[in-house]
């Protein structure tokens, strides 16, 4: 997959920066989102021993915490879901019935893979519409990565939640490696990962949507 190229790192008055390639991009069309659908589920099909990344990260401006664990559920639970829920109770922006049907939904997630777990897959991490583009050559180009080995579906979970992406880019991905059945529920599961952090960063106007979507998955639940 077409990234920017990395040119130095280092220090300037006590400050770190990254110098990445400039690419003149533009939005992806209907081509160059099937190419990039494809070329994610290749990129989806590298694994690893385990979920997780070698070292913590960040997504946007808020660590991502990475220790390698073995099973997905319990990474997911613990690793992405808990902390956002902790930092949001910590801010007090939250009530505590909010907080307990947070952490019950969290003690639950395993409910969500009754029929198996899915395998370790390298995922981009952050991929929302602003993440992606096209150079004026139609190459599809990725980029502002958080990394790890996780499930497939939480990028392209993430890849719906804000669009930006052509039709053409979700039909690519399935048409390479369709998806299993339950996803539209584990769509929101993971999606309200990212809802509780850009409610950690950016403040209350993403609350309600973080409580309809616990209270949706609490409701799957109970069945």
């Amino acid at each position: 997959m077409r990234v920017p190229a990395a040119g130095a790192l280092g220090e300037a008055q006590g400050k770190p920066f990254l110098e990445l390639e400039h690419l003149e991009l533009r939005p992806l069309d209907r081509q160059s989102g099937a190419a990039l659908g494809r070329q994610l589920a290749a990129l989806h099909r590298v694994s690893a021993e385990g979920f997780g990344w070698p070292t913590d990260n960040f997504i946007g401006v808020t660590a991502q915490a990475n220790g390698w664990m073995d099973g997905w559920p319990r990474f997911f639970a613990e690793r992405r879901l808990r902390p956002q829920l902790q930092m949001a109770a910590d801010g007090g922006g939250i009530d505590r019935m909010l907080r307990q049907d947070g952490e019950e939904l969290i003690e639950k997630v395993a409910a969500f893979f009754t029929a198996g777990h899915p395998a370790p897959s390298l995922l981009h991490g952050d991929l929302w519409g602003g993440n992606a583009g096209q150079l004026p050559d139609g190459t599809p180009v990725i980029f502002d990565p958080a990394c790890y080995f996780g499930d497939r579906e939480a990028d392209i979970a993430m890849s719906e939640l804000f669009g930006g992406f052509p039709d053409s880019f979700q039909a690519a991905y399935r048409e390479a490696w369709p998806l299993a059945d339950g996803y539209e529920t584990r769509k929101t599961l993971y999606n309200l990962y990212h809802v509780l952090n850009h409610y950690n960063m950016f403040g209350a106007g993403y609350l309600n949507q973080a409580k309809r979507m616990i209270a949706r998955l609490r409701a799957e639940l109970r069945g």
